[in-house]
């Protein structure tokens, strides 16, 4: 438990024992605290006294104030009690207790904020899995954003937490590839006798692919039809795939499994799942098709697996994915899927209740589209390539830090636009700027102490620091383990980036009312480890969602 969950809990455990101290009753109902929306009515406040008027038989204000009567203000850490309104009691704490969290994150490092023991909760976060026919774009780059970010975040929280992308190599768009790859592989040969596919590949790269093959391989050529379709499957989704790990690797996105659509189809994964909710009774035929009984379980009409001619429908693998995710042991999957996928919730769901798996134990979040702004108006083609913008254009555009901390700092579920010319700023307006700046001049404030002979100490004097901006920039950081739990359980990795500006906000403010370094040589200490630990802070959150702590600027 961090020291601000302490606090609070001692804090409802004293105004429980006043209650029956004052002989009100001796069957306690839950005690809330909250914390007020005007910091003027302190830093908690309770409205138990009214919710015992019916139990005590008394004016909520008597009863509020036989509560501050008995109330133990030392072990409760409180300074001063307030009665408000019908009878509100608001407590102002002793924030000295705040100065615990300064040698904790001294002491923790890099670890402060992580939560110290694990959930023995295994997630399988699935994000990105992008068809590998082309760049990723600007909707991909949101997702590799906000999944890795909700991946450490998770991880911090004490979550075991696996990364996955599922490689769609198998279906149409993968043999569109190969007969575009076909294609430019004869028009490099000179034989225009093959056409482009109707809803083939016309990028560059396949060009590329294509000449190169005609110059290494002109051999086949002469392979079948069905030999050369297969190699050119198989060649296509290598290179793109290759092309879209190294741009999200240089994005500092990395997975722990590349799961192939096409092992299902090999393992036999597929005949098992369709056999085993055969089993179960949840599929019939009709009309010459296999469907499936989604309708059970929610979803607003049953869906096609086979369809008349034999085929899969795209619904199968991605049932068989799915069954395959629970049955490797992970207690809670969660997918970041596009916008367009928005339907395909339900019947998801739907397809793992099939197999008597609770559907709460799938996540699904909807990734919605992100504009990309430029001198207020949308861009569309990038200038590289004449194409749509990829990530590789946006993270040439405004660098790797930028476009991380700008696709992660809005709900994934609301549209975004992106200001290009306000995430190459160097001004307090650019969020991510703003943010790194603190952390470069508290490098800088170390530095000169440094040069003055005063080094970081657990054992300063903290009860010097009695500046209101001072203890308000406490608060902050002993925020950030509740913090990183509340938004790891909430799955919203936009909140951090709150957190993140309301630090550095509370930074800034706090550099521009106190000094740091002073003649007073036991408070340059007790600010020196403040700042110490504020850094800490900074430098492990900007970690969390993918973003650099430079120490200059």
């Amino acid at each position: 438990m961090n020291i601000i969950e302490q606090v609070k809990a001692t804090l409802v455990q004293e105004i429980e024992a006043s209650i029956k101290k004052a002989g009100l009753t001796e069957d306690v109902p839950e005690i809330k605290i909250e914390i007020p929306k005007d910091t003027k009515n302190g830093d908690y406040a309770t409205n138990i006294a009214m919710v015992l008027t019916k139990i005590a038989k008394r004016n909520p204000r008597e009863i509020a104030q036989a509560i501050v009567d008995h109330l133990d203000t030392s072990k409760a850490n409180v300074k001063q009690v307030d009665i408000a309104g019908p009878g509100f009691i608001n407590f102002y704490l002793d924030n000295h207790y705040l100065t615990q969290v300064i040698p904790e994150a001294i002491n923790k490092g890099d670890k402060f904020g992580h939560a110290e023991e694990s959930k023995n909760t295994k997630i399988l976060l699935e994000y990105v899995s992008a068809n590998p026919t082309g760049d990723l774009h600007i909707g991909h780059a949101r997702n590799a954003a906000v999944g890795d970010s909700l991946a450490n975040i998770l991880i911090a929280a004490g979550y075991e937490v696996t990364r996955e992308y599922y490689i769609n190599d198998a279906g149409n768009q993968i043999t569109n590839l190969a007969r575009s790859i076909e294609a430019r592989y004869f028009e490099a040969l000179g034989d225009t006798s093959h056409e482009m596919p109707a809803d083939g590949y016309n990028g560059k790269d396949i060009i590329e692919i294509g000449k190169d093959l005609a110059n290494k391989h002109p051999e086949m050529k002469d392979y079948s039809d069905e030999e050369r379709l297969k190699t050119f499957r198989q060649l296509g989704v290598d290179y793109e795939m290759d092309k879209l790990k190294k741009d999200l690797a240089d994005f500092n996105v990395h997975f722990d499994n590349w799961f192939s659509e096409t092992s299902l189809y090999e393992n036999g994964a597929i005949d098992n799942t369709l056999a085993k909710m055969h089993e179960l009774g949840y599929t019939y035929e009709a009309d010459g098709a296999t469907w499936l009984r989604t309708s059970d379980f929610k979803d607003d009409k049953d869906r096609v697996l086979i369809k008349k001619d034999g085929n899969y429908t795209y619904f199968t693998p991605d049932t068989a994915y799915h069954y395959n995710k629970i049955n490797r042991g992970n207690d809670i999957l969660i997918d970041l899927m596009g916008a367009d996928h928005h339907g395909y919730i339900n019947r998801l769901k739907a397809s793992l209740e099939t197999f008597g798996v609770d559907s709460d134990r799938l996540e699904i979040q909807i990734m919605q589209m992100v504009r990309l702004m430029q001198d207020g108006e949308e861009v569309k083609m990038s200038k590289r390539t004449g194409n749509a913008i990829s990530l590789r254009d946006i993270m040439d555009e405004v660098g790797i830090d930028a476009a991380r901390y700008f696709l992660t700092m809005r709900s994934p579920d609301s549209h975004f636009d992106f200001d290009l010319e306000l995430a190459k700023e160097k001004s307090q307006d650019n969020p991510i700027y703003y943010a790194q700046y603190a952390h470069a001049r508290i490098c800088s404030i170390l530095k000169q102490a440094k040069e003055q002979g005063v080094e970081v100490t657990k054992e300063a004097d903290f009860s010097t620091i009695t500046n209101e901006k001072a203890i308000d920039l406490l608060k902050k950081v002993a925020e950030f383990e509740p913090t990183i739990e509340h938004v790891a359980a909430s799955r919203a990795p936009h909140r951090l980036t709150n957190y993140i500006q309301d630090l550095a906000s509370a930074f800034h403010k706090f550099y521009n009312a106190e000094k740091v370094l002073t003649d007073d040589v036991e408070k340059t200490k007790a600010h020196i480890a403040l700042v110490e630990a504020v850094r800490i802070t900074l430098h492990n959150v900007l970690a969390l969602v993918g973003v650099s702590a430079p120490e200059t600027m």
